[in-house]
């Protein structure tokens, strides 16, 4: 292999740099050394047990600092491979785990498949997980035909389980780990795909707990997306494993991409990222000054920042034509095939169809993409042929136009992803799912906004995500470069598409939480080699934790030298003055709380009105009032008495720019020589700290910049007319409250800002006594959080967590006093689709014994995740009652863990766990109803009903091995013939790819 060097001059100081630094730092108990070496167009490091002794012959295997091979490879390409490439297959032969970390179609997936080839050639077996049972079918079929002996294991699927090669979800795999499957003593490899979805909120700990079950004998290769802490995540491996942990990281783009903007309602694409990756400064300003100055438009709407803009409307808007307008330049360029990248479902099927004049195939083409259409849906019996969704797909396809979204129809989602390979589609409309999983690029990609709803706001798209969707610009071997073009509908800061499309990546952040179905499997391990106490201390979270300690302690030494030299004379009487304070402010908020209840506010939160927002201890100083809007999913619990019922869209002073996940700008009270801007924010309304008198005038469309900037202007103007503080609404004379608390607070307060004023302090507050005392007390403050930062270990969190969660076990019976699981938790263990505990407590008090099999399999479809339909949920009488009753047990496991200290919201959890969206739909299928007439009782998508029946089917068959597991036959055939009453049609036609 060439090991010669060709980085630029700064890169090999980095190197020198980094290495001598990595060699101080060592958080893990047994500390790990790392050491990095840097070959043209990748880095490798290596993490490595102290106490390691590598056993590998040097003339074939290099060092663990400069692996290379010389020995017979496993599999040969009909290509020459990359330098990471070459630096991976090196680190596989070693028999080490390795962390690749590239680019979109960089081509990690030629490292997995030499890892297959080895374990192959050596007899052993090999498990490849994915995220998605979709990607998990794709890879089954794509590794099939380079190896034939491959089987799938996902949650709906089995083929050949005793295959070498097992592709299967990680979920399947965790649950083998937990039960000790023998397959796993065969295996020597697994490899985890897409491991950056690790940092998933729901699904993340999934990730983490197969790594920390997986025996050390077992390697692992972990493909993913690129990560700024890849080293972090491979001496977590290291730690973990006590074996050596390979990264090799590329930034390379085989084809180099360039990116336009095009500004929505102009004509010309603006080159603002070369493809050198250099940013042009100048290109950017001539696309600014193409937008029209803002003009006043009516409407909350925008104000409230809930509008994406022009570009993100859906049919009939101004970006519709744009986007013809961009699609049918790049097909008169030769620029296809391109995927137009929205972030809505029904916006990609709109701009597909504002596409009916545009035809993109030759008529050879139209007859073989007619050939594919219909021996695809050979698959589907012969009614389901004709649904709309199938037969108006055809006339679109035929053109070389297609959509492709999560709630399409499997076989045609399928149909479309296997056209656009072979290049019978040349215009594919996708949401961002799309860019997971399977390679499959274009020349073009375009994004047809610059911001997306992430269900809270719209924001920017963060640059991990334009990474992820861009990379599928540029096909290898094919084009020269790729091309990106992103429609923005809005004057927008240089700064934010800099950071969008030259960010760095994201970190992987670890999402590590305790579940109950974790604490009972690890309790009912017989070998009890794995208590969840190991899990907690073993996790990635824990190992983040104490790496950031050290920092914390050198930040907590210079806070105390800096208190040595803060020593205030006449501290007493500084000490009296401040305790005056503190006083006010903690009357202040006592009177708050009563303030601010719904009835007494709301009259008085007018667009306009200046309040300061405070959140535990952050003070976010002064906003301005936009809109109020009541949350619609508050229930009737605490939540909605004390006002959390309650958004107020609040104008406030942020950072600019995008953070590195992309997440909105986040508020900060503004600091002398700080640039920020105004930001829409939406505050619950407890965070309300204090009510002013003043109110300021408020633009009717709050998107331009310049409309939000003219009332930070308005801000500082009154700021300084009121030096000592704006002047604050009287809870009495103004507002008119007349209880009799809230009198006597207002008398207190005002006694105490008496004595304040009377202070000899006051009158000197620049006195440098005051500052030096209040710096100290800052000071002081900020020693005491940081060391309980670090006594407050995680460790001890999950720990109180897990006395929690084991309490509630014992309250509803699934484990005894000394822990040993009992009948109930035995069931609970093998139910990890649903909310284990509430679908236990159904089976042992007798709900399902009263349901027939109809109803039960209705009754389970709500434990499902699903879409949320707009529209109102009338259930018929035989399905109102079954929902009262998982209601009310929903709400009896949710006081119980509210007793046992557990933060929990009744209201919200039992809102959060029963979704009764498809109890009607599930109920008239399993009754023998057609798929035309239940996708006319929802307006939810039709593939998203399909993925949910096929998620219900898995739950109820884990429901009938925990019937089976108890005992229970009666309920064990009754699971099996819901199960059974929804296995038909199109809802479980086979995949196209299996």
């Amino acid at each position: 292999m060439n090991t010669q060097m060709e980085e630029p001059e700064t890169l090999g100081k980095r190197k020198v740099a980094e290495s001598s630094k990595l060699a101080d730092e060592s958080p893990t108990p047994e500390p790990t050394t790392k050491r990095r070496s840097l070959k043209r167009a990748c880095v490798h490091e290596v993490a490595v047990p102290n106490d390691y002794t590598p056993t590998k012959e040097e003339t074939i295997h290099g060092t663990l600092d400069n692996p290379v091979f010389n020995g017979d490879m496993a599999k040969t390409y009909p290509f020459q491979l990359d330098p990471f490439q070459s630096v991976s297959v090196a680190c596989l032969e070693r028999k080490e785990s390795i962390l690749v970390s590239a680019h979109t179609s960089a081509g990690k997936t030629a490292v997995a498949e030499y890892a297959i080839a080895m374990a192959f050639r050596d007899k052993q077996r090999v498990i490849y997980t994915s995220p998605l049972k979709a990607l998990s079918n794709q890879k089954y079929r794509e590794l099939q035909h380079e190896f034939q002996d491959v089987g799938l294991m996902t949650g709906d699927v089995t083929l050949s389980p005793n295959a070498s090669c097992l592709v299967m979800t990680t979920e399947i795999l965790r649950a083998m780990l937990y039960r000790g499957s023998e397959v796993l003593k065969e295996v020597a490899w697994v490899i985890f795909d897409e491991i950056h979805y690790m940092k998933d909120r729901e699904r993340g700990v999934v990730w983490e707990e197969s790594i920390i079950f997986l025996p050390p004998a077992i390697k692992m290769v972990f493909l993913s997306a690129t990560m700024s802490n890849a080293t972090e995540f491979a001496e977590w491996i290291c730690y973990l494993h006590k074996q050596p942990c390979h990264v090799v990281y590329t930034d390379f783009r085989p084809t180099p991409l360039q990116h336009y903007a095009f500004p929505v309602g102009g004509s010309g694409l603006y080159l603002v990222v070369d493809d050198n990756e250099q940013f042009r400064e100048d290109n950017f300003s001539k696309m600014q000054d193409t937008f029209p100055k803002p003009k006043s438009v009516d409407g909350k709407k925008s104000a409230n920042g809930k509008s994406g803009g022009r570009g993100a409307k859906g049919g009939g808007g101004p970006g519709d034509s744009d986007v013809y307008k961009i699609v049918k330049m790049i097909m008169e360029r030769k620029f296809e095939p391109v995927i137009i990248f929205s972030f809505s479902r029904r916006e990609c099927e709109q701009h597909a169809l504002s596409m009916s004049k545009l035809d993109f195939n030759t008529d050879e083409e139209k007859e073989i993409v007619e050939q594919v259409f219909t021996n695809a849906i050979q698959c589907l019996n012969e009614e389901d042929r004709s649904l709309p969704a199938i037969e108006l797909m055809l006339p679109l396809l035929q053109r070389g136009i297609a959509v492709h979204h999560s709630g399409l129809l499997p076989v045609i989602k399928e149909l479309v992803e296997l056209l656009f390979q072979e290049g019978l589609v040349k215009a594919l409309f996708a949401t961002e799912t799309f860019a997971m999983g399977l390679n499959m690029p274009a020349k073009t990609v375009v994004f047809t906004a610059v911001k997306k709803w992430d269900g809270d706001s719209h924001r920017y798209i963060g640059s991990g995500e334009y990474i992820q969707m861009s990379g599928r610009a540029g096909r290898r071997g094919k084009d020269e470069r790729g091309i990106c073009i992103i429609m923005i509908d809005e004057q927008m800061e240089m700064n934010t598409l800099r950071d969008m499309m030259l960010g760095k990546p994201a970190p992987l952040l670890s999402t590590f939480r305790l579940s109950y179905y974790s604490i009972l499997n690890l309790l009912s391990r017989a070998e009890g080699q794995f208590t969840a106490e190991h899990v907690i201390r073993h996790s990635f979270h824990q190992f983040q934790h104490e790496k950031a300690l050290p920092d914390i302690g050198n930040k907590v030494s210079k806070l105390e030298e800096e208190a040595a030299i803060l020593n205030a004379s006449g501290e007493a009487e500084v000490a009296e003055y401040h305790k005056l304070q503190l006083d006010i402010a903690q009357h202040e908020k006592k009177l708050m709380s009563e303030i601010i209840r719904p009835e007494r506010v709301l009259c008085f939160l007018e667009t306009g009105r200046l309040v300061k927002i405070r959140e535990g201890g952050t003070d976010w100083g002064w906003g301005v009032v936009v809109n109020v809007v009541k949350k619609s999913s508050v229930g009737t619990g605490s939540a909605s008495s004390n006002g959390g019922g309650y958004i107020v869209d609040t104008l406030l002073h942020c950072t600019t720019g995008l953070s590195e996940n992309g997440a909105k700008p986040k508020p900060c009270p503004p600091r002398p020589g700080e640039k920020g801007e105004m930001h829409v924010v939406p505050v619950q309304l407890p965070l309300i700290s204090a009510l002013s008198r003043l109110r300021v005038s408020v633009p009717s469309d709050l998107r331009p910049v310049e409309a939000r900037q003219s009332i930070l202007l308005a801000l500082e103007e009154l700021t300084n007319r009121f030096p000592l503080g704006f002047p604050k609404l009287h809870p009495v004379k103004e507002m008119n409250i007349q209880d009799t608390e809230i009198v006597d607070l207002v008398s207190q307060i005002e006694e105490v800002e008496q004595k304040l004023l009377a202070h000899p302090m006051h009158k000197s507050q620049d006195d440098q006594q005051i500052k030096s005392f209040q710096r100290k007390a800052e000071v002081n403050y900020e020693i005491q959080q940081l060391r309980s930062k670090m006594r407050d270990s995680q460790l001890q969190k999950f720990r109180d967590e897990l006395k929690n969660r084991s309490r509630v076990l014992k309250k509803l019976g699934h484990i005894d006093a000394d822990g040993v699981v009992q009948l109930k938790g035995r069931a609970a263990c093998l139910i990890d689709t649903g909310d284990e505990l509430l679908v236990t407590e159904l089976m042992f008090n007798g709900t399902f014994n009263d349901l027939d099999h109809h109803q039960v399999a209705a009754l389970a479809s709500c434990f499902i995740p699903v879409d949320k339909s707009n529209e109102q949920v009338n259930l018929r009488n035989e399905l109102t009652k079954p929902l009262q009753q998982l209601q009310d047990s929903a709400r009896k496991i949710a006081e119980i863990q509210h007793e046992c200290k557990l933060e929990i919201d009744v209201e919200e959890y039992v809102e959060s766990t029963i979704r009764p969206f498809l109890m009607d739909v599930i109920y008239s299928w399993s009754k023998g109803a057609s798929f035309a007439e239940i996708i006319q009782m929802t307006d939810i998508f039709e593939g998203s009903i399909i993925r949910s029946a096929r998620r219900l089917d898995e739950f109820l068959n884990q429901l009938r091995a925990a019937a089976d597991a108890v005992g229970e036959s009666s309920l064990e055939s009754k699971f099996a013939a819901a199960s059974e009453s929804l296995r038909r049609g199109i809802m479980f036609a086979n995949s196209l790819y299996l």
